[in-house]
């Protein structure tokens, strides 16, 4: 009940992409620059963007170009809020969302020193320690946590057993854990230790088209855009809190199950101790999220805290095209028209979770596609050993589509 006199604050929801890279990482499109950045992300409905990389010298350098208002930066209606990725002394990367210049400023000092590329990577290497790190961001009054956590080779879990061995004593401080394209919150709600933290899913995105920007998105209650509202967001503070996680299906990840790197054989974690590590075929068995959560989780079944928002599985919405119509890749023509024409008048956002179906400008089979991933309809042979997985339409879908066609994988940069 409201009573007299007392301040009703009114939400919106907005969408957050909050992990992206520039074109000063290594690996990225040319085309991640700000403009291009700036004209997806509303086609997407990506109403705030991580900067990434913005302790890159040259990048940082394009930012401060943009107008800024309230900590965050904008060009052409998208907003952007500075955010970075650090890899630590283990190789284990870190997610570091900024307030401000100055702040961005004073991390750059703190790592400077420790570290050989940070003018010339945007995601640079940091000769320090989780802790170390932790207290250069908190001591700024900014945000870390852990980037896709559960990555066998670079997340967190991949090199400590747990947060407080990672951030040491400043674990309480740590408010927020990227799931990352490998895990949901399924997967991270059996581990008891993480049921008070905000699970974030952001794109990491190396292009800025709409099959990689915003591929995983937060959905946010927020009561306007400035940096203070993200960071409310996060925090879950005074009613504000994500109201969704969409990504993918974590089983499409191509070290979700245990496998052979060199064969792709599927083993039992129990199998990879019984045989030292090492495939009958002589290859190395790499040990699956799925079996690392085994390991990690203190509960046999996901148990979700009242604050967690629903998990939406969903691929984009050009791949979802390509599926439905048996086309290899998302880039042909005929994938690309039916992508514009859907899009039309909405972003790919109310497309994908929102629209009436029956009021989409598409071909029957398209909009079937669309519902069958709505309900979760759709068949996944899981990924392992390096080899990504495979998603695919029910049977009943594709009689008339060219099923046996190798689909390009979702996780391509």
């Amino acid at each position: 009940m409201v009573y007299p006199g007392d301040v009703v604050i009114k939400m919106m929801k907005a969408n957050l992409d909050l992990h992206i890279h520039s074109k000063y990482s290594t690996a990225t499109s040319e085309r991640m620059d700000l403009p291009t950045i700036a004209k997806e992300a509303p086609k997407k409905g990506i109403n705030v963007v991580g900067t990434g990389d913005c302790l890159h010298p040259m990048w940082m350098a394009e930012v401060k170009r943009l107008r800024e208002e309230d900590g965050l930066f904008f060009l052409d209606g998208t907003a952007f809020v500075l955010t970075t990725e650090v890899e630590d002394l283990k190789r284990a990367h870190h997610l570091i969302i900024i307030s401000n210049i100055s702040k961005a400023q004073e991390l750059r000092d703190a790592f400077f020193k420790n570290s050989n590329d940070l003018d010339t990577n945007g995601r640079p290497t940091l000769k320090m320690s989780p802790p170390e790190i932790a207290d250069a961001v908190l001591d700024a009054e900014c945000l870390i946590g852990p980037a896709h956590a559960f990555t066998p080779w670079t997340g967190m879990y991949a090199h400590y057993p747990s947060l407080k061995d990672c951030y040491g004593d400043r674990v309480s401080e740590i408010h927020y854990l990227e799931l990352g394209l490998s895990a949901d919150s399924d997967y991270a709600d059996r581990i008891s230790e993480l049921s008070e933290k905000t699970f974030l899913t952001n794109s990491d995105a190396h292009s800025p088209w709409s099959n990689k920007l915003g591929r995983e998105f937060n959905q946010m209650e927020m009561e306007g855009l400035s940096f203070e509202e993200v960071k409310k967001a996060i925090l879950r503070d005074n009613g504000r809190g994500p109201s969704l996680n969409v990504g993918f299906y974590p089983d499409e990840g191509k070290y979700n199950r245990t496998a052979c790197t060199r064969c792709y054989k599927h083993y039992s974690p129990e199998d990879l101790t019984k045989m030292g590590g090492r495939c009958e075929c002589g290859g190395l068995i790499k040990l699956g999220v799925k079996g690392r959560v085994d390991v990690l989780a203190d509960h046999t079944e996901p148990v979700h805290p009242s604050h967690r928002p629903p998990y939406i599985h969903l691929i984009p919405l050009a791949e979802i095209i390509a599926m439905s119509l048996g086309h290899k890749s998302v880039y042909t023509t005929g994938v690309q028209k039916r992508w514009s024409e859907l899009v039309k008048g909405k972003s790919e956002i109310e497309v994908l979770l929102d629209a009436d179906i029956s009021e989409l400008n598409a071909e029957y089979k398209i909009l079937q596609a669309i519902q069958a991933f709505r309900s979760g309809d759709v068949i996944i042979k899981p990924g392992g050993g390096g080899k990504y997985g495979e998603i695919k339409l029910p049977e009943y879908l594709t009689h008339d589509a060219s099923k046996n066609k190798k689909q390009q994988t979702l996780f391509d940069f």
